[in-house]
This record gives C-alpha cells, structure tokens and sequence, in this order.
C-alpha cells in the first residue's frame, strides 16, 4: 500500500510526521519533496545507491535547418523560437513531448540528454529510504517524482509528498492508495487544508487528517473535521520540547512524551486504510 502524506501548505510538520511515522509503521520512507527534500535528515540512512536523472531536449542541425519556424509553432511549452537566422532552444522549458521532432521535414532536429537530478535510496534502523533530488536551477520537478515512484519496489511505503496542490503534488497523488494531510490550527492551515482535501476527493481515495501544533482546544480546523465528517489520525502538541527536538533532527518518535502519539496515530491509520 502506498500512503501519500500531503499538505496544503508548507511549515505544517509534514515531513516530520511522515518521518516519524514510518519510523513507527515500519515502512518505507519516499521523499517526493524533490524540491527540499529534508526527510533524510531525521531518518539519516545509510546512502546504498545513486542514480542520475536525465531528460530530453531538442538539439539544431544548423546545416540542415531551413529556419520554416514549424517546430517553433508546435511546441506548446515555448522551447523553441525562431530567432533571426537560428531556432533558440529554452532547453528547461522543454517538456520532451516529441512535436518539434515529427514536424521537421528536414530532419534537422534531433534530442540530447541533460541530467536535472539524481535519485537515492537506503536504509535507516532497518527502515528503506528513497529519495529523489532535483538539481538546483532546474523548473521542473515532475520527471524526477514521476522516475522515482515508478521504481519503487512492492512494498508498504509512505510517499512525503511536496506541499501544497500543484501539479507536482498531483503526480506522486497518482501512485497513492490513500493520502494523510497534515495541517495546522491556523487561518493559512485550513485555507490550504481545504484544498487538498478536495484534491483527495479527486482521487475518491481514503484520507484522514493529522493535527501538527495542535492547541489542545476545539479548534477550527477540529470544527471543520466534525462538520465535514473527516477523520483526525491524531496530534502533535504544540510545545516547545517538540521545536526543539525538531530543530535538532531528532526524532519525535523516539522520545518519550511524543512516541505514545505516533503509536496511537498508526493503530489508527491502520484500521482506517485496512493495513
């Protein structure tokens, strides 16, 4: 099964509740966060392997070009442009979907390869951990995601998914069996939550919530799980030993007035997704 962690927006605890989480289920660890990807900082794995992530750009033949612009016109992305008495390449706008390519008549376009990020994987207190990481300066996330879920291996995984609703997080929602959002008692927290909630119901696939620096009050983010008939996992506490130990890369899970609240949130989860 594999359960993605989402939040609406960032700063809500989400790595650190998939971090710990996985740590308690005994499952594996996916950083889809590509972009930040800070799980490896709390889980601190052993790196067994590395793999470098390459894409496709066009490339111009300048002897055979005869400047028509037709390649220009077909890329929907603006990769191209007709610049004179050359095709300009944008090569990180390129999406490598391939149209360039079928309509030069004069075969004077052709692809190469660039590597935008690396995938890594390994193992923490007997817990695998895979990660992908997109090289600085690179646009584009979703190759990266898309490349280091399809080489999961079959087993039970939780996905730490990137924040928010974009795109990037719709890619690593497609890989997923059920999702966990992770929020937080504020106006921001459940602006966003709102929104991933409605992502998930895209989806039609189970969901609950996780409540990080929860105030220990009714509030509106408990008041919108009741009326909206959602299910709350569990909470974190605000408290400053928790900034703390977070701020250290720590593990929660492992400390005695936070590890009875991730135990109690797996028992749920597992009843909730039917582990």
């Amino acid at each position: 099964m594999n359960i993605a962690i989402l939040s609406g927006k960032g700063g809500t605890g989400k790595t650190t509740v998939s971090a710990n989480l996985a740590m308690t289920l005994g499952v594996s660890y996916v950083d889809c966060d590509v972009e930040e990807p800070n799980g490896f900082i709390f889980l601190n794995p052993s790196i067994q392997k590395r793999e470098d992530i390459f894409v496709e750009y066009p490339h111009i033949d300048q002897k055979k070009c005869v400047l028509c612009g037709a390649c220009a016109k077909a890329c929907q992305f603006n990769a191209l442009a007709k610049a004179g008495k050359e095709i300009v390449v944008f090569e990180k706008l390129c999406h490598d979907c391939g149209a360039c390519r079928l309509v030069c008549k004069t075969a004077a376009l052709f692809y190469v390869k660039r590597a935008i990020g690396k995938l890594e994987s390994g193992n923490a207190k007997e817990i695998p951990c895979y990660r992908g990481i997109l090289n600085v300066g690179e646009p584009m996330a979703v190759p990266v995601i898309n490349k280091r879920l399809k080489e999961l291996p079959n087993e039970d995984h939780l996905i730490d998914c990137p924040p928010g609703t974009s795109c990037n997080v719709v890619t690593a929602l497609k890989y997923a069996d059920a999702a966990i959002l992770v929020t937080e008692p504020s106006e921001f927290g459940l602006h966003d939550l709102k929104m991933a909630v409605e992502l998930v119901k895209l989806y039609n696939i189970p969901y609950g919530i996780i409540i990080n620096k929860d105030d220990g009050k009714d509030n509106m983010v408990k008041t919108f799980c009741r009326t909206n008939d959602v299910k709350i996992f569990g909470t974190v506490p605000y408290s400053m030993e928790a900034a703390s130990l977070y701020s250290k890369g720590m593990m929660l899970c492992e400390n005695d007035n936070h590890k009875k609240d991730f135990i109690d949130m797996a028992e749920k989860i597992k009843e909730a997704f039917t582990w």
